[in-house]
């Protein structure tokens, strides 16, 4: 229990601003994964090669790796509600310059390298950065609240909606697609619009529900003091368990990469068929993470700790077992294996450094750790296409080796110990 916090005294919970927060990052996420259908046919369209559009899904993720533990200390400073606003503005007028960009080279009126320059400004250095802003606000929120359960749940369900948006964002981009090319484009600013206007009329002002750091008071104080918030990833407290969620998560994103590939190569299909296929793996993997973030893991009422001692190693089982799979059934098993362990760890991870700092860093641990994980979404998709061109083997058994170190790591040490001030 934070010591600051009392349990949202005199505020409903209707009040509660986490309804509002849990669709903000739902939306986000969305108006992200809305745009995957186009860009490589949208990047042929106006003569990027594909190693161009690799960069600018790449420079996205390393802008967000960068800004979100920015965006975390801004939260202890300026408060929950103004770091989401500003995110969301930021958002809307990254995809709205880039859908312009877009228009002006589709109808020739720019070229190849200005189009790159400026899909790098907008998509990447605008949306990119917006987009870290709003799961750390949410994060940081979550962490604001009563207790241990709390947290994990909340988190939990933040975690859900990141692994829905996956699934629900490039199905909707390719039904908009019917109404042409820039169709999903135009419609991502569209959902940013709406959300942005529902945060700023439904979500109030901090002091009317009660948080920790109400208007971030407590920050401005420190800062005020010379002793504003900047967590590290090696700060002693935390580097345990941000050691652990770096190797789940690299090892998520070199399997995800690698599936792809894995798909066509062990069921020698081609064209659409390894697109059904592949859909049909990534979707049953992708299910099995929401249903377990959304559903059991709150159900659970485990502690951090026990959440990633039991779903690193089957997370490490997951992978492992991919690497005889010749089957579709037998992929779809696996990766639905790998994403039942993510799905029980990745909540323990996020909501065990909320209890190993003071109120006062809650919004630099949160973006601490969006920034961790963004990280690994850069390294591992590089990495795991490398090793992949090696033997289709080779990317599965580092990643597996990596999260069974984890899964030792887990297990031969105690949990981390609380900070006095985060519990009761």
């Amino acid at each position: 229990m934070t010591a600051a916090a009392p349990p949202l005294v005199g505020a409903s919970a209707r009040r509660s601003p986490l309804p509002v927060l849990v669709l903000a990052v739902l939306t986000v996420a969305t108006a992200q994964q809305v745009l995957v259908p186009v860009l490589a046919p949208l990047a042929r369209d106006v003569g990027l090669s594909e190693l161009a559009m690799g960069l600018v899904i790449t420079t996205s993720a390393l802008v967000f790796s960068l800004t979100s533990p920015l965006w975390g200390r801004t939260v202890d400073v300026w408060g929950h509600r103004r770091v989401m606003l500003s995110g969301l503005v930021l958002c809307l007028l990254g995809l709205l310059a880039f859908g312009a960009v877009a228009e002006l080279a589709v109808r020739d009126q720019i070229g190849p390298t200005a189009t790159l320059v400026l899909f790098l400004t907008t998509r990447c250095v605008l949306f990119g950065a917006g987009m870290g802003a709003v799961p750390a606000a949410a994060m940081s929120y979550v962490a604001a609240t009563t207790s241990t359960e709390q947290r994990v749940a909340g988190l939990s369900r933040i975690g859900a909606v990141q692994g829905l948006a996956t699934a629900l964002g490039p199905a909707l981009g390719a039904l908009l697609a019917f109404a042409g090319l820039l169709g999903p484009v135009w419609a991502a600013p569209v959902l940013i619009t709406v959300v942005l206007a529902l945060v700023a009329l439904r979500m109030p002002p901090p002091a009317s529900y009660g948080v920790a750091l109400p208007d971030g008071a407590a920050g401005r104080a420190a800062a005020k003091a010379g002793r504003a918030p900047g967590l590290k990833p090696w700060d002693p407290r935390l580097r345990p368990v941000l050691l652990v969620g770096f190797g789940m998560f690299l090892m998520l994103g070199m399997v995800m990469i690698s599936l792809g590939f894995l798909v066509q190569d062990r069921l020698g299909v081609e064209g659409a068929e390894a697109v059904r296929a592949a859909g049909t793996v990534s979707g049953a993997s992708g299910v099995v993470m929401v249903l377990t973030q959304a559903l059991v893991v709150p159900r659970l009422r485990w502690a951090p700790w026990r959440l990633m001692r039991t779903g690193v190693p089957v997370a490490a089982l997951g992978v492992l077992l991919l690497v005889p799979a010749d089957s579709l059934l037998a992929l779809c098993a696996a990766s639905a294996t790998m994403s039942l362990g993510v799905g029980v760890a990745a909540p323990g991870y996020t909501s065990a450094p909320t209890m190993l700092v003071g109120p006062e860093e809650q919004g630099g641990v949160a973006g601490l750790v969006q920034g961790v994980t963004g990280a690994t979404f850069v390294l591992g998709p590089l990495l795991g296409s490398g090793l992949y061109g090696l033997a289709p083997e080779v990317p599965l058994l580092v990643a597996g080796g990596v999260c069974a170190t984890g899964a030792v790591f887990v297990w031969s040490r105690p949990g981390p110990v609380p900070a006095p001030a985060a519990t009761a």
